[in-house]
């Protein structure tokens, strides 16, 4: 019988430091107190909901819902849900202040991959926010004179890591298409967050304590983050009249005013930094459109799993893993099983496998996402796993496609960061849309009040690997891969749920595992959101530090997998349709679910 992960286990995100999250013995406060101290002047309704989740029940709606990492975010899109806005509208206002709140995870430096619902027609769009890397840039971009890779945390604390943000674009294209409130009035309540000040949570303090040494390699940086050289506190009024600058300025003259002028000019200028400088252009951003991208769709258990394709590389290995594991009867498993877990743990890592030789931006190299997907295809390759044991080593297949070109593996990491929104609004359109600076607080470039992605560092450092080059390499104006799975999942053409996950290369696991949990072993949302996590990518299975996971490190080990015992902090947010609508809000980290 599956027993969810329970606050106590990990720590309630609102009230409890990061590194406490990995023990088993937390003593959690009482909700109020949490909410009293971290998230002052949210609603009565963001109240209910923190109190919700730490009680692990999932919050109920008839009308709509949204769910994202901060309650001042989520009650941002609440206000304008329930003034009539689509669930687009609600999305610029959760990101406006999510680049405020949470500026560790994204922002309008960064770049997002959105999928929507819309109930009018019943089709689903897929479209691509993602960074580019500048025109200037080549395959060399991370390798010193000699050719070789730069270390990682060289080339992200640098202007070198910087690729044109999407995220400013990609929320004007949605609410062109989607939207209909007035567009400036939709950062009314960011601006006024970062004018008057918000409340640092516990969570932002210890992001903040935790990168202090990066954070204060530039000026600007140290300045917002470290003021009179100290992290920030849990609990301190934080003001960001600069933020609240260039908001106003993309309210009352929409986006253009961040691609060209003189918020372009800084951005430019920021990146030119003394070490790595990047090459970042005000033609990049000039030139920056958001692309209408096919949507990836397999089927699973009679209904359809639908996300983002190339250059993200999330609905790929979603599909595959989900294609794979329907040729055994998972629902008739124990969530807890090793067994269970050894075919999970598995297919996951023939997913990567495929990832890392095949997906990469299909505007520059053919990516076979038909043949990753068919059905004869990962039937052949679940074939692989009906031995007993764990596979003592993965590597990609050979799908089918029309090119004869040869590809190197890229086993590139992306570091865990980035949020998620999942919204519904009173006309059932549904939005998923998983947004990101990269890694935790970007290239820590901070200028006009945001923080500057890292996002070119998601390509592979190398060019080349076995003499054959990588599809993921670097190419000017190309998008690097990216694990975020935005996810909408629909049975008998209405959707069913929407929900994706922060986690870097741990979201397909995070995400994948979300979705069997709610289909194949019928939990809520917020138990599956809930659930213990157990990742397996590339070989060696991460299991989360003080939940029952940690019972399955010996017989895992016994199939012959490698082990690692660690903080899994995925931040999933899910909302269940069907008989009305249910909210789920990770509880390892600050967000909540609220609805009408």
């Amino acid at each position: 019988m599956f027993r969810p992960i329970s606050a106590t286990a990990i720590g309630l995100a609102l009230a409890l430091p990061v590194s406490a999250q990995q023990t088993s013995d937390i003593v959690v406060p009482e909700p109020e107190t949490g909410v009293t101290q971290a998230f002052q002047g949210i609603s009565d309704a963001a109240v209910a909901a923190l109190e919700a989740k730490s009680e692990g029940r999932v919050v109920e709606a008839e009308t709509w819902m949204v769910a994202a990492a901060h309650p001042l975010a989520v009650d941002a899109g609440a206000r304008v849900l329930r003034d009539g806005g689509t669930a687009a509208d609600a999305m610029v206002a959760v990101q406006a202040v999510l680049g405020l709140v949470e500026p560790q995870s994204s922002g309008m430096g960064g770049g997002a991959f959105l999928v929507w619902y819309d109930a009018a027609t019943g089709e689903i769009t897929t479209l691509d926010g993602r960074e580019t890397a500048p025109l200037a840039a080549n395959p060399r971009l991370f390798q010193d004179e000699n050719g070789e890779p730069l270390t990682f945390m060289d080339a992200v604390v640098s202007g070198r890591s910087v690729g044109t943000p999407g995220t400013p674009r990609l929320m004007e294209d949605a609410h062109r298409r989607w939207g209909r409130s007035n567009w400036g009035g939709l950062f009314a309540e960011a601006i006024t967050l970062a004018e008057d000040g918000f409340t640092v949570s516990t969570r932002l303090a210890e992001s903040i304590a935790s990168a202090a040494e990066s954070l204060a390699v530039f000026s600007a940086t140290a300045e917002y983050f470290l003021p009179d050289g100290a992290p920030l506190e849990a609990g301190a009024t934080l003001v960001n009249a600069d933020y609240a600058d260039t908001l106003r300025q993309i309210a009352a003259r929409g986006v253009s005013a961040f691609y060209t002028g003189e918020i372009a000019a800084d951005i430019v200028a920021a990146t030119r930094t003394e070490t790595l400088p990047g090459l970042l252009s005000m033609r990049d951003l000039e030139r920056y459109e958001v692309i209408e991208r096919p949507a990836v769709c397999q089927s699973y258990r009679g209904a359809d799993v639908c996300g983002m394709g190339p250059p993200s590389s999330g609905a790929v290995a979603i599909a595959q893993i989900l294609g794979k594991l329907e040729n055994f009867d998972l629902g008739e498993m124990d969530p807890q099983g090793v067994e269970t877990r050894r075919l999970m743990g598995d297919a996951t890592r023939l997913a990567f496998a495929d990832r890392g030789r095949y997906l990469a931006d299909s505007d520059f190299v053919p990516v076979p996402v038909a043949g990753l997907i068919d059905r004869d295809y990962l039937a052949a390759r679940a074939d692989l796993l009906r031995g007993d044991d764990a596979l003592p080593e993965v590597s990609a297949g050979e799908p089918e496609w029309e090119h004869a070109l040869l590809w190197g593996d890229d086993r590139t990491v992306e570091r865990p960061a980035t949020s998620h929104i999942s919204i519904v609004d009173a006309d059932g359109n549904v939005l998923s849309m998983t947004t990101t600076i990269e890694s935790g607080f970007g290239s820590r470039i901070f200028t006009r009040g945001m923080l500057l992605n890292n996002e070119l560092t998601d390509f592979s450092f190398r060019t080349h690997a076995g003499g054959h080059p990588i599809a993921n390499r670097v190419e000017p104006g190309k998008r690097p891969r990216s694990s975020m799975s935005p996810t909408i999942v629909l049975r008998d053409g209405e959707p069913v749920l929407s929900i994706g996950s922060p986690g870097g290369a741990t979201i397909i696991g995070y995400t994948a595992q979300a979705i069997i949990a709610h289909l194949d072993w019928g939990m809520d949302v917020q138990d599956a959101v809930s659930m213990p996590h157990l990742v397996n990518s590339f070989g060696t299975y991460q299991i989360e530090a003080g939940t029952w996971a940690e019972d399955l490190v010996e017989p895992l080990q016994d199939l012959g997998f490698q082990t690692n015992v660690t903080a899994l902090t995925s931040g999933l947010h899910a909302i269940s349709l069907g008989d009305g609508l249910r909210g789920g809000a990770d509880p390892r980290r600050e967000g909540i679910a609220i609805g009408e």
